[in-house]
């Protein structure tokens, strides 16, 4: 039987940044996850690192919280930041009435908010509709919730963190109104087994209730579905809102090569409700064209959906009448000690929410050392040597993009591999820049099970072509590799293509269809990963 002092359920962004905390405060921890890490909402959003601004009117205290988070995590987390700042524009179809409201609100929270001429604005983006009516600057940025994770988890272990994914809550053990361990079911073998602990953190976002219910206590947590678009180039270099009230479709955010147009909003009765579907992408696309008017003619890569963890005291209060901030439940008051939630808030809140909850746990557990979170980088700044050691070994912009999804460390290790063996700088995926190398670190990592999992730590598959031609390669890796888990190609195949096809179905028309008759006929056709042919006969 495994022990430790604090559980933390939940491999999102809150989570991490629980399990980081208390270990920089010498707390020992288990992270669980029932996936992988990022696999929910943390990786599902649109990616932007609020300025508050979209809140400042209706939740003044989000509005807040999101302006002092976004300075520190520019700073902590400067490698998962693109500082592109941010506009919000008035169309000609929103109220002026507003805008002077927003203003005012801005001012009250500390949110700097910068006019520009409309002319200005059009030349800074020239895709920018010419109807638009006003435009302000704001310090909005882009945020990769795939990065932010990871580098979080690089130092809770360098603390002595533990995570263990794929990995669900099958009980919470107490007694005598105490928690005294959990019990725990591998999700890939079956294997059921037990954590003796003292204290256990429910950080699980859209699942909080259900987390909850085992233990007998009633949280009160609304998923609500988020569907958002990918398009395959950046529309605009810079996040730009929609100045009205919240509303659907109104955030494009440029991340690399790519730009996301969300969200939808709309109540679902299950947490892992995330398949788009096309009458919402129409919508978005309807909604968008008032910022972009040529938006139809951009390419769609995709649509992804995620649920939000919103909580309200009030079960009537859902979808955008709910607040964003966040709320620490301490089950003591439920009569069971050592179990808290931690529900709602934002992804630009995460370290705020995870030094407000290890706060809590530990004054039960009388340790004293301050949250140091807010001025310890998540990881080192790569060293000048080591770039261009890196810069050696990697493609143009490639060496800087694997830089800041590996850190120094995992840097080295992969150019150790290249130095060993040169014929592993090969691309794998050409959209966004991953070496064999990486793919093969990556895919070496204790947390890594699936061509998904690498996916998410390296991004892979996740550009122009959708692994149309990464997929084959990277299973080859696993394959060449002699992974325990990478044995059977068929099902590597299968599975990371469905994941892809999940978010390329809804959009299907088009130029979308096409390219997707050309993977069809790759992994169908030529490489047979449906066994449709009588390889007998051929």
């Amino acid at each position: 039987m495994q022990k430790t002092t604090v559980v933390v359920i939940g491999g999102g962004a809150t989570g991490v940044g629980i399990l980081r905390d208390l270990c920089m405060r010498g707390v020992d921890a288990i992270l669980l996850e029932q996936q992988d890490l990022a696999y929910g909402t943390s990786s599902r959003y649109h990616g932007l690192l609020h300025s508050g601004g979209r809140y400042a009117v209706k939740d003044a205290e989000a509005g807040k919280e999101c302006i002092e988070e976004n300075t520190i995590l520019r700073k902590i987390g400067r490698h998962c930041v693109e500082q592109t700042e941010g506009f919000f524009a008035r169309t000609h179809l929103d109220d002026e009435a507003f805008e002077g409201k927003w203003l005012e609100a801005c001012a009250k929270v500390g949110i700097p908010t910068i006019p520009i001429s409309v002319e200005e604005a059009l030349r800074l983006e020239p895709n920018l509709s010419p109807k638009i009516k006003s435009v302000y600057r704001v310090p909005d940025a882009a945020i990769d919730g795939f990065r932010m994770v990871w580098q979080n988890v690089a130092s809770a272990r360098k603390y002595g963190g533990r995570v263990l994914t794929y990995t669900t809550v099958a009980g919470i053990e107490h007694s005598n109104n105490q928690v005294v361990g959990i019990k725990v079911r591998n999700t890939l073998t079956g294997e059921v087994s037990n954590i003796a602990c003292d204290f256990i953190v429910s950080a699980a976002g859209s699942w909080a209730g259900e987390i909850a219910a085992l233990a007998g206590i009633n949280v009160n947590v609304q998923p609500d579905r988020g569907t958002l678009i990918a398009f395959n180039h950046r529309i605009t270099s810079r996040i730009v809102n929609r100045l009205r009230p919240a509303s659907d479709g109104d955030i494009f955010v440029p991340h690399g090569s790519i730009t996301i147009l969300g969200t939808t909003s709309a109540s679902v009765n299950k947490p892992d409700d995330t398949v788009p579907n096309a009458k919402e992408v129409v919508e978005l696309l309807n909604i968008g064209e008032a910022l972009f008017e040529d938006i139809r003619s951009y390419r769609m890569l995709r649509a992804f959906a995620g649920t939000r963890p919103l909580y309200s005291a009030d079960p009537n209060a859902t979808g955008r009448g709910a607040s964003r901030g966040f709320v620490t439940l301490d089950h003591a008051h439920d009569g069971l000690k050592g179990f808290v939630s931690v529900v709602g808030g934002k992804f630009t809140t995460y370290r705020l929410m995870a030094e407000k909850v290890t706060d809590l746990v530990c004054g039960y557990l009388n340790v004293k050392t301050p949250c140091r979170t807010a001025v310890e980088n998540l990881v080192e700044d790569t060293s000048p040597a080591l770039m261009a050691k890196a810069r050696l070994y990697f493609p143009a912009y490639g060496a800087e993009l694997a830089a800041s999804r590996l850190g120094s460390e995992g840097l080295e290790k992969v150019i150790a591999r290249i130095q060993e063996k040169p014929e592993k700088r090969q691309l794998l995926c050409e959209c966004e820049n991953v070496t064999m190398a990486e793919v093969e670190e990556a895919a070496a990592d204790s947390t890594s099970y699936m061509i998904s999992d690498v996916r998410r730590k390296t991004r892979m598959g996740m550009g122009t072509c959708q692994g149309a031609f990464c997929t084959f390669r990277s299973v080859g890796a696993v394959d060449a590799n002699g992974l325990s888990w990478g044995k059977d190609t068929n099902v590597l195949f299968k599975e990371f293509l469905q994941g892809r096809w999940k978010g390329i179905r809804p959009i299907l028309w088009g130029n979308v269809m096409r390219e997707m008759e050309l993977t069809r006929g790759i992994y169908e056709g030529t490489l047979n990963i449906n066994g449709a042919i009588d390889n007998e006969g051929i």
